[in-house]
């Protein structure tokens, strides 16, 4: 590990997406505000998603984790394929930077991206709705394994595209559809039968239900087993996208 160069290309990453901070901190905080005053305004009176939690309270935290997860997916994505795009890539592939580093770079810089994104959403949403703490270590081990975890699958996405389309793909048929069917703006429990069997083979469900416990103490199923699912989910995509570094995937052509 070159932690010399690690630390000047996350640096270099951070600086990247903090230069444009209106795009890419304000606008997904504005977006996510706006999720919950349509839901929350349309089924505060009609939804209970767990005992004795107002339905305003329930959604914030998986506005939360979702805009974790999608902006650390777009910040490695995004500088990656544009990188490759644009041929500045080239500088980097001159250095003496191993796979190991600049893994530990990009992912590391998304997942400041993502957090920060989610704390601009949970400190703008507090005046909406009062929110507890009830078990706040799994906030913080599931905010940070899901941005390490979309990071990484930012870093698998931007090697393999060759395009700003294929990125725009990869989030539009993959990560958005698992994002939103993973019981942000619902219960799982209160899906038919064959459906809660579906949104348990989705491991962005354990990443929001995890995350969720650590405000309420309640969850469909159990934060043990949803730190199982996700760490494993992680370390599987962490293992793809240094596989595919190492190997130069589409880094060199």
């Amino acid at each position: 590990m070159n932690f010399a160069g690690a630390g000047t290309l996350f640096r270099k990453e951070i600086l990247r997406f903090w230069k444009v901070a209106v795009q890419t901190v304000a606008a997904p905080v504005l977006t996510a505000v706006m999720y919950l005053l349509i839901f929350g305004h349309v089924l505060e009176d009609h939804v209970e998603a767990f005992p004795g939690v107002g339905y305003t309270s329930f959604l914030i935290p998986g506005l939360v984790m979702m805009s974790v997860l999608q902006n650390a997916f777009a910040n490695s994505s995004s500088s990656l394929i544009q990188s490759k795009i644009t041929g500045n890539l080239v500088f980097l592939l001159v250095t003496p930077l191993t796979p190991a580093t600049w893994f530990v770079a990009y992912v590391g810089a998304s997942m400041v991206r993502g957090l920060a994104v989610g704390a601009g959403v949970f400190l703008v949403t507090l005046w909406f709705a009062p929110l507890r703490l009830a078990e706040p270590w799994w906030i913080i081990v599931f905010a940070a394994l899901g941005a390490g975890m979309l990071g990484s699958l930012g870093l698998v996405a931007g090697l393999w595209a060759e395009k700003f389309d294929q990125v725009a793909a990869f989030q539009n048929f993959i990560i958005m559809p698992m994002t939103f069917l993973s019981g942000v703006f619902y219960s799982v429990k209160s899906l038919p039968g064959l459906w809660q069997t579906v949104s348990h083979l989705n491991p962005f469900f354990y990443m929001i239900d995890g995350f969720r416990r650590g405000f309420f103490g309640v969850s469909d199923v159990s934060p043990w087993l949803s730190l199982a699912v996700v760490g494993g989910s992680f370390c599987v995509a962490a293992a793809i996208a240094l596989r595919l570094l190492s190997s130069g995937y589409k880094l060199r052509s």
